[in-house]
């Protein structure tokens, strides 16, 4: 009886002593007392700002407008073309150029996904296919990174190329240098520095990757699976992140955030009223304004804005969408998804200044 009853005695011993996060419950109580006793309207206008801030985005945009729409779509796209055999295809090509980088050749089917269809659709359809390939998780973090370099939407895309047009930028050497070169150039870059767990694959060692499902099949069950992202995903992780900006906006931090990033990309060459759209909102519509503002902006802010808008941005989706996403899909965990993600943009916006100064003076 002796040796049962201790394991309890040290439960109630350890429970005794005070945790770090009991002194923040107790301060908190105190808190939530305090205000509902002095300030009874502030909890209840918290809760106001943060609906405030999440409801145009999860409402208007992901659920009510062709956002929403548009991801499912690009699930079912992604999807017939995985079964046409888009990505054998893709790996026939590129299997030369990455064996010759030591790389698994698999890294660069997300962006090209990306491309053509939606940041998500391509981590829920690439995950699986970096892992059946054999990919280490370096050259899974690798594809992450290398995804977020290439437009988040084909029309972010098209919008991007009408913009350009406006201004009367020549489209063909910017979108060569600033989407289709770095698909090639990122693995290369990070396979030498930050991602060395890397080995050249023949193709002989790769596996088929076109399914044999029927095709009603797979167009049903890729319209289940483009809802399911939607709801269970995107949406939940496009909540969280806005939940805390609307937080900062109750306690005044947020205009002064949102002015230092003002500052800050103007100093970069990049537009800031579309570029702050494209990190904070959605850059489909910043490359949008870029072209209805034609006529009010400065031509030499345009090449920077349009590389920062052709990327994995907004900021939800690097934060909270990407994370969840191939944390499900692949072998890594959100954390180094989240780091693989995080390094990806500060590549992009290195590429957005670099070409924002020295590629500008040739085409404006």
């Amino acid at each position: 009886m002796g040796n049962g009853q201790q394991p309890e005695q040290q439960d109630r011993t350890s429970r005794s002593k005070w945790n770090l996060f009991e002194f923040i419950g107790i301060f908190l109580v105190v808190s939530s007392l305090l205000l509902l006793l002095f300030n009874p309207d502030s909890l209840s206008s918290l809760f106001d700002t943060i609906i405030k801030e999440v409801k145009p985005i999860v409402v208007d945009i992901f659920l009510t407008s062709e956002v929403g729409i548009a991801i499912i779509i690009s699930v079912i796209v992604g999807r017939i073309l995985e079964r046409l055999g888009f990505t054998d295809g893709l790996i026939r090509i590129f299997v030369p150029v990455m064996k010759w980088f030591k790389i698994n050749p698999s890294v660069i089917i997300p962006c090209v996904y990306n491309i053509l269809g939606d940041i998500n659709a391509a981590g829920k359809i690439a995950g699986p296919i970096l892992v059946k390939a054999g990919a280490t998780k370096a050259e899974q973090k690798i594809a992450v990174a290398t995804m977020i370099q290439s437009p988040q939407s084909f029309a972010t895309f098209v919008l991007g190329l009408i913009a350009l047009t406006a201004f009367g930028i020549n489209a063909f050497p910017l979108v060569i240098i600033s989407i289709f070169l770095p698909i090639v150039i990122v693995p290369f870059l990070l396979s030498k520095t930050i991602y060395r767990d890397t080995r050249k694959v023949e193709l002989n060692e790769l596996p088929r990757f076109t399914p044999q499902t029927k095709f009603l099949q797979t167009i049903f069950g890729s319209a289940k699976e483009g809802v399911e992202l939607l709801f269970l995903i995107i949406i939940p992780a496009v909540a969280a992140v806005f939940f805390f900006i609307g937080a900062l906006k109750f306690l005044g931090v947020w205009p002064f955030v949102e002015s230092g990033l003002s500052s800050v990309l103007t100093i970069m060459s990049i537009e800031p009223s579309t570029g702050i759209v494209s990190i904070l909102a959605a850059p489909t519509l910043a490359v949008a304004q870029l072209a209805e503002l034609a006529a009010t902006i400065d031509p030499r802010l345009i090449v920077g804005s349009f590389v920062l808008a052709n990327s994995g941005l907004p900021l939800s989706v690097i934060f909270g969408q990407v994370p969840v996403t191939w944390a499900q899909s692949s072998s890594l965990s959100e954390r180094e998804v989240l780091l693989a993600a995080i390094i990806g943009m500060v590549l992009r916006f290195a590429t957005a200044l670099l070409l924002g100064y020295f590629l500008t003076p040739f085409l404006v």
